[in-house]
């Protein structure tokens, strides 16, 4: 059994929720963890969680000179670090590019299915894959250390107005 961690966004989704709850979550496990959540960490996290998009670094960079003089290169890399290292947001490699974790807090390999379309992502927990990846990688003598799956395609909401784009185009 998978869980669909992070859905596709629906036109009736409450993005201010999403981004508060989010925040909220990280402000517990650092309280709870002893963990230091700055308020520069905490602004890139809402800044990751701004959209469902993936997000560069440099995105971020340019949206905090905007607040802050001092931004610059190192200070987003780092809070990114602290972010990835616990939990709060995933790297997508494909993409150079970050977005929040839809359950921070818990240990869990990714699949993130990436919209070629609109760039929306969706996040997935299947054991059964992430099981596949080390059962493989174990046959061949491989230690894995973590994964990351990314799967391109359309979303739902994307794929259906492709689909009628076509059928228009056609008749």
């Amino acid at each position: 059994m998978f869980t669909v961690l992070a859905a596709f966004p629906s036109r009736r989704h409450d993005h201010a929720a999403c981004v508060a709850e989010a925040l909220r979550a990280a402000e517990d496990i650092c309280r709870e963890g002893a963990l230091n959540l700055t308020p520069l960490r905490r602004r890139v996290l809402e800044l990751v969680w701004d959209s469902h998009a993936p997000v560069r670094a440099y995105d971020l960079l340019d949206e905090l000179r905007t607040e802050r003089r001092g931004a610059a290169p190192p200070t987003v890399y780092r809070a990114l670090e602290f972010l990835q290292a616990h939990g709060f947001v995933h790297r997508l490699d494909s993409l150079n590019a970050y977005v929040g974790c839809a359950q921070p807090g818990t240990r869990h390999a990714g699949q993130f299915l990436i919209c070629g379309a609109c760039r929306t992502v969706a996040e997935l927990d299947d054991p059964a894959i992430t099981e596949a990846v080390n059962a493989r990688a174990g046959a061949v003598g491989f230690e894995v250390a973590g994964q990351t799956v990314e799967i391109s395609g359309l979303c739902a909401a994307c794929a259906k107005s492709s689909a009628s784009q076509e059928s228009r185009t056609i008749g």
